[in-house]
């Protein structure tokens, strides 16, 4: 057989294509990072680590050096007491998909690991 030849051979790709705002996505079943609140967990943990290592003596102080609100950094700073478990989940692309950085930044995050737990699963 030639290489020029056609073979008989079929691949299959499995994809699950979705249109979206007109737009076709296709889902590879592939964990689907939120970079929105990696990016609030992230600002959130490097926050309070400059505030743990005595960088920063005050969250006054990180937010005059980064041009945000103290309340803003008060909001993001309260992420350093999620469960390492749930801080794994959001790495990992396996939050719950109704959880969303807005909900995180303006709720209350309750400070006992399995309250965390329980109130992630309402998202889910």
């Amino acid at each position: 057989m030639k290489s020029s030849e056609p073979t008989d051979q079929t691949t299959f790709v499995p994809l699950n294509l979705k249109r979206r705002a007109g737009r076709l996505i296709t889902n590879t079943g592939a964990p689907a990072h939120d970079v929105n609140i990696l990016n609030v967990v992230a600002r959130g943990l490097f926050w309070q680590d400059l505030l743990d290592t005595g960088v920063y003596a005050s969250g006054s102080d990180i937010a005059k050096v980064e041009g945000v609100t103290p309340s803003t950094v008060n909001r993001l700073v309260r992420m350093g007491l999620l469960a390492p478990d749930l801080i794994e989940e959001l790495m990992a692309g396996v939050q719950p998909r109704g959880l969303t950085a807005h909900w995180l930044i303006r709720n209350r995050i309750p400070s006992l690991w399995s309250e965390q737990r329980a109130l992630f699963e309402k998202f889910r």
